[in-house]
């Protein structure tokens, strides 16, 4: 524990010093700071996605340098410090947790998640979704918006009722397709992608790291095959389809489900 205190003060040391010292770190706000923010956090989920426990530990690093200094500038203005900070989330996980910390009795992790949400909604939330960021993918989004309701029972019994719901919303989007209302069919598209979201909550696959994988997959397989193409003296863009396909399963033949 020694250990760990010393680290952090370190970092604490190191952040008043850049703050106080180094021209780049006192021109710094929140607001400049919140691009970077969101660039580290997805520097830090595609380490995860790859399984780079090195670079996770590097981005981990860089996303608590970036609370430390979020912190270190609101106790400028004497707003709250870093110590507020600490507390104030020690406190919420404690409340939160009253099957640890206190009498309360649960069964699986679907119960902690209820007594989650309906806490929540205690200590003044007026939506169970209120705590849902708006700037957040859309796909993230809908996966967080499902699993919130389904907190306080909102949900579907099983897998099977929700898959017929995605085949429901599929014939209703071919029927629009055919129509050709745009906006109609924006619509039921929409409603397939949520539908094919929630299908993933249900079947414990998180639809934003698996469409992540398959883009990953696809640039990979993608970038063989163009190394390939050129290392026979082809043209890409001087192609038929028919002879890409030819190189793209080479590509997948190379590079596996991975």
């Amino acid at each position: 524990m020694q250990k760990k205190t010393d680290a952090f003060s370190r970092l604490l040391t190191i952040m008043d010093q850049l703050r106080e010292e180094c021209p780049w770190d006192k021109k710094q706000t929140m607001d400049s700071l919140r691009y970077l923010t969101i660039e580290e956090l997805y520097e830090l989920s595609d380490a995860i996605l790859d399984k780079d426990m090195e670079e996770i530990k590097k981005e981990l690093g860089d996303v608590l340098l970036h609370i430390v200094f979020y912190a270190r500038i609101a106790s400028e203005t004497k707003d709250f410090d870093i110590s507020d900070v600490i507390n104030n989330v020690c406190d919420k996980l404690i409340h939160r947790h009253p099957h640890i910390y206190a009498d309360v009795k649960v069964k699986d992790e679907v119960e902690v998640k209820k007594n989650w949400e309906k806490l929540k909604l205690k200590e003044g939330k007026t939506s169970v979704l209120e705590g849902v960021p708006k700037s957040l993918p859309a796909i993230v989004k809908s996966f967080r918006i499902q699993e919130k309701v389904r907190g306080i029972g909102f949900d579907w019994d099983n897998k099977t009722q929700v898959w017929d719901k995605v085949l429901e919303e599929i014939e209703e989007l071919k029927v629009e397709v055919e129509k050709g209302d745009n906006d109609r069919i924006e619509s039921e598209f929409g409603d397939v992608l949520f539908a094919f979201t929630n299908y993933a909550r249900f079947i414990n696959v998180n639809p934003e790291d698996a469409l992540e994988r398959t883009n990953k997959r696809f640039i990979k397989r993608f970038q063989i095959m163009e190394k390939m193409i050129s290392k026979d003296g082809l043209s890409l863009a001087d192609m038929k389809l028919s002879e890409m396909d030819i190189f793209w399963e080479k590509a997948k033949s190379i590079y596996l489900n991975k």
